[in-house]
């Protein structure tokens, strides 16, 4: 097959598509074909992935276990909409019932996380009778409609310039900068105490939920130390607000757990869910409480949510993630990631910080660990990901100053494919140091 090449593909990307839409790398490739843990280009090069579209394809690229059963679905009924009655998307939404935490039960499917996390908004204003406010965390991120970019501590991404009304920031668990000074545990988990002081002098206390992903993706691997949402949670249910736990890329046993906020002993009133669930087929869903659910009676639908396609791979997904033992890969191999990065962190001045959970990891590069100011690497990172790209390894990039190197492989790699991203990582972060 002949293909256009990465020239082409930018000059008709550049005349055709809207400019919001960038890209990685100063020399990017074209990409044509996945297997698994690899991702081949053009000229036939191959990659090994370690960021998973953006903690996407959690099974694997093209996993004949989920494309075999989509493809097939495919030649046999593609679309109708929730008006006629199919048999996937009820059998996958028992299945979310069986696997989803504490009382979780009903499910609404639609086409993306950022509609998940605007129909969970919905929901909880209708069973908060109408109470009208939301509190967010810094540095979150939950979507690119416009309440979802409103709902966003990344100023990258709220490029409304007049965002949704009625919602409060409060500070995240971020302690390798903490906006106290402080140090965990001696800090008594300030960041959350900051939630009821937010709730008594920032808003009207007409709070209708709170938003958090469980380790922060886009913001940066931001992972709360233990207790943080214990405590949350608990001053949540003091002044009856909801918690919407968003999944979206810490769901489907990334962080070596099923759902990442089954890290802490916490159960969500709505969760959302999308990405790895259709491991490449675009699909999203917020799940909550029969409680919940019967607040929301009025006609809805989504044209696309549920379709028996997007269904069938979600179904295969969990499917494949059983009979795998996905989770407990991810934390047995995290484990092991986690000691490889760390080593790299003791030998290098430019990474400041590891963190994260199961195959969820991040290294924040600063240009001196070693400076109280912890200036970001922002060039320092690009040219990093950059020589990853150039060795045969994909990773990704993500905090508020795009300094932190994200690593969300998918969850089939092996110890051998960690050894050779670290290889290369140190190979990357000598020569950049050297500069």
């Amino acid at each position: 097959m002949s293909y256009i090449g990465p020239e082409e593909i930018l000059r008709k990307k550049q005349e055709y598509l809207i400019p919001c839409v960038y890209h990685f790398y100063s020399r990017p490739m074209q990409l044509v074909k996945g297997s698994m843990q690899y991702l081949y280009d053009s000229e036939g090069r191959e990659y090994l992935d370690f960021f998973a579209g953006v903690s996407v394809v959690n099974c694997g690229h093209c996993n004949p276990a989920i494309s075999g059963p989509v493809a097939e679905q495919v030649q046999t009924l593609q679309h109708t909409t929730t008006i006629y009655l199919t048999q996937p998307i009820v059998d996958l939404a028992e299945r979310l019932a069986e696997v989803t935490p504490g009382k979780l039960k009903r499910t609404f499917f639609c086409a993306s996380g950022s509609e998940a996390n605007e129909g969970a908004a919905l929901l909880a204003k209708l069973h908060q009778n109408n109470k009208y406010e939301f509190l967010a965390l810094h540095h979150a991120l939950h979507g690119r409609t416009m309440l979802g970019m409103s709902l966003t501590g990344l100023s990258m991404w709220r490029t409304e310039p007049t965002p949704v009304g009625g919602i409060t920031f409060v500070p995240n668990a971020y302690c390798y900068r903490c906006p106290y000074g402080a140090s965990y545990p001696e800090c008594d988990l300030k960041c959350a105490d900051a939630v009821e002081r937010a709730i008594l002098t920032q808003t009207s206390k007409n709070v209708a939920a709170m938003f958090a992903e469980p380790i922060q993706g886009n913001g940066g691997i931001i992972t709360p130390p233990p207790g943080y949402f214990e405590k949350v949670k608990a001053i949540l249910e003091k002044y009856d607000i909801l918690l919407i736990i968003d999944e979206v890329q810490t769901g489907f046993g990334r962080t070596g757990k099923m759902f990442g906020i089954e890290n802490w002993d916490v159960e969500p009133d709505i969760m959302t869910v999308a990405k790895a669930l259709g491991n490449g087929t675009p699909i999203g869903a917020f799940i909550t409480t029969d409680e919940i659910a019967m607040s929301y009676t009025r006609p809805g639908a989504s044209t696309l949510g549920g379709n028996p396609v997007s269904a069938t791979a979600g179904l295969a997904v969990l499917d494949y993630i059983e009979k795998e033992d996905l989770p407990k890969r991810a934390a047995r191999l995290g484990v092991y990631l986690r000691e490889r990065l760390e080593e790299l962190a003791e030998k290098h001045r430019l990474i400041g910080d590891v963190r994260g959970l199961g195959l969820m990891q991040g290294a924040e590069l600063v240009k001196d660990k070693n400076d109280p100011a912890k200036v970001p690497a922002i060039e320092e990172t690009d040219l990093v990901l950059e020589y990853m790209k150039d060795h045969g390894v994909l990773i990704g990039k993500n905090g508020i100053d795009r300094n932190v190197l994200a690593f969300q492989p998918p969850l089939v790699i092996t110890e051998d494919d960690i050894d050779q991203m670290i290889d290369q990582l140190d190979a990357a972060l000598t020569e950049v140091e050297s500069k």
